[in-house]
């Protein structure tokens, strides 16, 4: 306990020593993106974990022995250990951010920085990006909440099933990645279609991104489904947590289309500037019935009760975004802000 508590508060306080670069690497990426420029943040995330693996193989191993090509060759290391791994991570998030910040500052051909015109911010638009950001920072820090609280209520199901958890939640995110990627395409081609004064095409390209995203999805589900035994045989050599890793993780494929409706619906509706009422949306389902449900069910099914409780609630997720879409006048919030 001791031990797990040490290297967690090491591996956070190292993190947050970085957190103003991975603002600015969050930042840039967005501004990239909103700019129509899809390629380069995308092939920067790619780089971000290249250098991630990296960096943790130096920084967390100590100096050792490896045999390539018949022949034994010393590969240096740090021997950090867990404090390695957080150092691996910052560096690689530190320069890519660096990377995309300078892109943006005197490569990009509508964000870089010139000498015309008034640096001094316009009241109009400072009040602009406080409504639009607010609600988007306080659903992720609520959000955020409601997901810490409910690892303190996997904690005292034991190691097995934190370890489960942990791993099967990595494996999940294999799954619904490609629909975070739509989701930025959708959010960049609404946001161009409003800035047009076209809402009639801003609907249309949220609504086949969905599509597209929700199919896609069910396509990603079905391998997960398949493949959830060889990815935990990878993931883990303990055989209990593999096997409650692959329960728990077949639970949740039968409703990642929805979770990447609700994703994609989500980022269609920022790039029209309607953030508040989806953010409200978000913590309704998150804590009027995951943590709910969460409560009820672990005591009597533990880890299981935990999935199956997220699996209703992004289920939950995925209609009230829908509703959202089809239902709401999202494509007018932008006027309203502007």
């Amino acid at each position: 306990g001791n031990d797990i508590l040490h290297d967690a508060g090491m591996y956070l306080l190292i993190f947050s020593l970085a957190i103003p670069f991975v603002t600015v690497r969050s930042l840039s990426a967005s501004m990239l993106r909103c700019s129509g420029n899809l390629l380069l943040p995308s092939a920067l995330e790619i780089v971000v974990c290249v250098l991630d693996v990296i960096f943790n193989y130096f920084f967390i191993f100590p100096t050792h022995q490896v045999i390539l090509f018949g022949l034994a060759v010393t590969v240096p290391g740090f021997g950090l250990g867990v404090a390695g791994a957080a150092l691996g991570s910052v560096v690689s998030l530190v320069i890519v951010g660096l990377i995309m910040f300078v892109y943006c500052a005197v490569g990009s051909e509508y964000l870089k920085l010139d000498r015309e015109g008034s640096w001094r911010p316009e009241a109009e638009t400072v009040k602009t990006a406080v409504k639009i950001s607010t609600p988007i920072a306080a659903e992720n820090f609520i959000m955020q909440s409601a997901a810490v609280y409910i690892t303190r209520l996997i904690a005292p199901l034991g190691n097995i099933s934190l370890a489960a958890n942990s791993f099967a939640v990595t494996a999940e995110a294999f799954c619904y990645m490609p629909a975070y990627g739509i989701g930025e395409a959708s959010m960049t081609l609404v946001g161009q279609s409003l800035g047009a004064k076209r809402n009639d095409l801003a609907k249309r390209f949220a609504w086949v991104t969905v599509a597209i995203g929700f199919v896609g999805m069910i396509v990603m589900s079905s391998f997960m489904y398949m493949l959830a035994p060889a990815i935990f045989n990878f993931l883990t050599p303990d055989n209990a947590v593999a096997q409650l890793g692959i329960l728990v993780l077949r639970i949740v494929v039968f409703v990642e289309p929805l979770f990447g409706v609700s994703i994609i619906v989500s980022a269609s509706l920022r790039g029209a500037g309607d953030t508040l009422i989806p953010g409200i949306l978000n913590i309704v389902s998150m804590w009027g019935v995951r943590v709910p449900l969460s409560l009820f069910l672990v005591g009597r099914m533990g880890l299981r009760g935990i999935w199956i409780a997220m699996s209703v609630e992004l289920a939950v997720r995925g209609i009230l975004m829908m509703a959202r879409l089809l239902f709401g006048k999202w494509d007018k919030v932008i006027k309203e802000v502007s």
